[in-house]
C-alpha cells in the first residue's frame, strides 16, 4: 500500500530543452528570398513591356495611313484603318496571301511533325540503346550546329534545281525534316526522364525495340517533344532566307509573300505592317492553345535536371 501511496517523483532532463526557463518560444521564421521583391517586378514589367512594344508599333502603324510614320505629331492610339489595311494586303492579286498562309501551315506543321519524330527517334537511340561508337557521333550531329547555314545554300540550290524541285514545298521542307538541335534536346531528356527499369520490363515481357520506343519513349517524352514542335514550328514559320531563294511568286510562304509589299518604288508602312500583324495572329494564337505545354516542358527539364 505505501507503495501504491507514494508521489511520482518527476525526473528533468537538463540535456532536454524546457519551455519556461527564460526562453522565449521561437516563431517560425520565414524563409527570405521566398517572395519576389520590387525590383524582380520591375524587371519582369520593363521584359513584358519590351515584348509587346513591337506588337503595338505594328498596330499603330497599320491602323493608320501612309503618312502616318512620317508624322512628327503621330497619336499614339490607334486609327481606324487596321482592317482596310489588311483587306488590301489580303485582296492582294500580287501577294497571294491566302496561298502563302496554306503554304505556311503546311511546310511549318509537316517540319515540325517531322522534327520531332525523328528528334525523339534519334535521342531515344543514343540515350537508351548501347552501339558502338554512339557517343562521338552524338558530338558529330552536335557539332553541325556551328556550321553556318548560308554554306549550304548554293548546293542545296543546285541540288533541288538539277531535280527540279525548285518554286516547290519540298525543297523547303525536305532539308528541314531533322536538326540537330533537336537531336540533343530529346537525347538529354530522355536519359533523364526514362527508368532503364522500364525498358528492361518492356523487353522481358517481349517488345521489340521499335515497339520499346512507341509504348516507353514517346508517353515519357511528350512535354520535351511538345516543347521542341512548338519551337520548330515558329522557327520554320518566320524562315525567310531559303523559302525566298528556292520559291518563287506563284507559290510563296507568308514571310516571301509579305515581302513583296516593299517591291514597289514607293512603300506604304502602313499596308506592310498590317500584313507584319496579319502573320503574327498565327503565332500567338498557337502561343494561347499551347502554352501550357511549353511551360510544362520547361518545367519538366528543370525538374529532371
Amino acid at each position: 500500500m505505501s507503495v501504491l501511496n507514494e508521489q511520482a517523483v518527476p525526473v528533468v532532463d537538463d540535456a532536454l530543452p524546457t519551455p519556461g526557463r527564460g526562453e522565449k518560444k521561437r516563431r517560425p521564421r520565414h524563409v527570405k528570398g521566398t517572395r519576389p521583391g520590387w525590383i524582380v517586378y520591375a524587371c519582369l514589367a520593363a521584359v513584358l513591356v519590351g515584348s509587346l512594344f513591337p506588337f503595338y508599333w505594328s498596330l499603330l502603324i497599320g491602323s493608320g495611313d501612309s503618312y502616318t510614320i512620317r508624322d512628327p505629331n503621330m497619336s499614339w492610339i490607334p486609327g481606324g484603318n487596321f482592317f482596310a489595311n489588311a483587306a488590301k494586303v489580303m485582296n492582294d492579286p500580287a501577294v497571294n496571301f491566302w496561298m502563302a498562309l496554306w503554304n505556311s501551315i503546311i511546310s511549318s506543321g509537316l517540319i515540325a511533325i517531322s522534327v520531332v519524330f525523328f528528334s525523339t527517334l534519334a535521342g531515344w537511340a543514343f540515350a537508351k540503346l548501347t552501339f558502338k561508337g554512339s557517343s562521338w557521333l552524338l558530338v558529330f550531329v552536335i557539332a553541325t550546329m556551328a556550321v553556318p547555314t548560308q554554306l549550304g545554300v548554293v548546293p542545296l540550290y543546285i541540288l533541288f534545281s538539277d531535280m527540279g524541285w525548285t518554286g516547290q514545298l519540298g525543297a523547303i521542307i525536305v532539308p528541314a525534316l531533322v536538326s540537330a538541335f533537336g537531336v540533343f534536346w530529346m537525347t538529354q531528356y530522355l536519359r533523364q526522364a526514362v527508368p532503364d527499369e522500364l525498358i528492361e520490363a518492356a523487353r522481358v515481357d517481349g517488345a521489340s525495340s521499335f515497339r520499346t520506343f512507341l509504348t516507353v519513349g514517346l508517353p515519357a517524352a511528350r512535354p520535351a517533344a511538345a516543347m521542341l514542335a512548338l519551337f520548330t514550328f515558329v522557327s520554320a514559320w518566320n524562315n525567310f532566307f531559303w523559302p525566298f531563294i528556292v520559291l518563287d511568286r506563284q507559290n510563296p510562304t507568308l514571310p516571301v509573300a509579305l515581302s513583296l509589299l516593299q517591291s514597289n518604288y514607293f512603300i506604304d508602312y502602313s499596308i506592310v505592317l498590317a500584313g507584319v500583324l496579319l502573320a503574327t495572329i498565327p503565332l500567338l494564337i498557337l502561343f494561347v492553345f499551347a502554352g501550357k505545354q511549353l511551360v510544362s516542358g520547361i518545367m519538366q527539364g528543370a525538374v529532371k535536371g
